[in-house]
């Protein structure tokens, strides 16, 4: 009997399938906490056509695919939990076509998004989404990553405009079109953006773009406590104010970025902002307001017109603190937050967290995407430590009903994966049984990417 090694050889090549063990103990889990899983078999298709094929092999069999993109996720969404097919897309990484004049590019799932905007920026061209990590642009839309600039542009999910999907049994569909208004038929986009590859396998998107902008200023802000600054963000977002990037970072994240960064900010907690004009005159207007209701709310420095060199070093910063944290508590597990609200109880959101933080008194830093309503807490501890695992977990369910009771969501950006499929029920409801049926009949076999999300095992 012919072993799966060889079945999928006979379809991508022998060359592009390995049963290695580091090939698999690469691709066994991501950078979040959870426990690895390895795959049976790790497979690299060049081509829709040989990503079909495998799909229709493994549906046959009844073999688990999991997709892989870059592995940066947070919340163990590609982690192959029974083992099966690892399907790796990192070969299936070409701009297939550039729009410069629609402001829309084509692109296999496997291209890293810095990778990508580097080649868009010479056409004065940016996909503006912005995680941090260089992720795949097929993992980005699998779990409808957002990052810093969502607050102006979008999340993944409002810049797709077409995608290529290949189902569970092989077939290949096409959802939306390259036409910036679509109104026909039911929206497959969204069905399958954020599904964290449970209903398909993305093997080509077409995604909106925006132009670099050609004036802008980086800002910086402090106050005395994380409240205030709470309150402030709520101010700028209430003011119909348009910040390209707004986050918050608490005094001990600064601190932490003052001594690995050298970023000489305010060691209170601050406000990283950027606002980007038509002209300068119209840059600095704006800018004017800004200060004004940072200063109502307690700012104790407002540092605007922070120059290219700085801007780049601010915000390369903010995107490293997770991996200079991690660096900092050697031998210890760790958890991340990840709950969004409506911008107004952002404050009371921000309040219960702080306040959460000291009375289980857990190491704990808090950052967020504070423009779109979106907060994390990331807390360390010894994974022996019985109790104060129990406490990181009471934190995270602390601030999930919280924010769910305030209209918000448990997951605003890091998706279900493994770790949020217990608040499923109560954020979704009767919704959830929908999406169950949605499931089956996508994936009857139940083949991918099974136990994520829904957890139907």
């Amino acid at each position: 009997m012919e072993t799966l090694p060889g079945i999928l050889s006979g379809i991508v090549g022998a060359e592009n399938v390995s049963v290695a063990m580091t090939e698999r103990e690469q691709r066994s889990k991501d950078q979040s906490a959870h426990d690895a899983h390895l795959p049976d078999v790790v497979v690299w298709p060049a081509s829709t056509a040989k990503v079909s094929a495998v799909l229709q092999q493994a549906n046959t069999l009844g073999i688990p695919v999991v997709a892989w993109g870059a592995g940066t996720s947070l919340e163990g969404n590609p982690i192959p939990l029974h083992g099966g097919i690892m399907l790796d897309l990192q070969r299936m990484d070409k701009i297939l076509e550039i729009y410069a004049q629609d402001f829309q590019v084509t692109v296999q799932p496997g291209i890293f998004y810095k990778d990508m905007n580097k080649e868009l920026a010479r056409y004065g061209l940016f996909f503006a989404p912005d995680p941090g990590a260089n992720a795949s642009i097929g993992g980005m839309v699998a779990n409808n990553a957002a990052g810093i600039r969502t607050v102006k542009h979008g999340a993944t999910k409002d810049l797709v405009l077409a995608l290529e999907i290949v189902l569970a049994n092989g077939n290949v569909i096409r959802t939306g079109s390259r036409s910036v208004k679509q109104s026909s038929g039911y929206d497959l986009n969204h069905l399958f953006i954020g599904s964290e590859g449970t209903l398909g396998i993305v093997t080509e998107a077409t995604l909106k773009l925006a132009p670099l902008p050609e004036h802008f200023s980086a800002v910086t802000a402090a106050f005395p406590t994380v409240t205030q600054a709470a309150e402030a963000v709520f101010g700028i977002i209430g003011s119909a104010l348009g910040p390209a990037a707004l986050e918050l970072v608490d005094q001990k994240t600064v601190e932490m970025l003052n001594q690995e960064e050298s970023m000489a900010l305010e060691a209170t907690p601050n406000l990283f902002m950027e606002f980007n004009g038509a002209s300068d005159s119209s840059l600095q207007a704006e800018l004017a307001l800004v200060e004004e209701i940072c200063n109502e709310n307690g700012c104790q420095r407002f540092e605007a017109g922070v120059g290219r060199e700085a801007r780049t070093r601010l915000w390369e910063g903010r995107h490293r603190m997770f991996e200079i944290a991690v660096r900092l508590h050697p031998g210890h597990t760790f958890l991340v937050t990840d709950v969004a609200v409506p911008i107004s109880q952002y404050p009371s959101l921000v309040v219960t967290t702080d306040d959460t933080l000291s009375e289980l008194n857990l190491d704990g830093y808090m950052l967020g995407h504070a423009g779109d309503g979106n907060l994390h807490t990331l807390v360390f501890y010894d994974a022996e430590d019985e109790a104060a695992d129990a406490k990181g977990r009471q934190l995270n369910d602390i601030l999930v009903n919280r924010a769910i009771s305030l209209g918000g969501t448990s997951t605003g950006e890091h998706g279900v994966g493994i770790g949020k499929q217990k608040y499923m029920q109560q954020e979704h409801g009767p919704a959830l049984d929908l999406m169950r049926l949605l499931k089956t009949a996508l994936d009857p076999n139940g083949i991918l990417n099974p136990g994520k999300v829904l957890a139907l095992e």
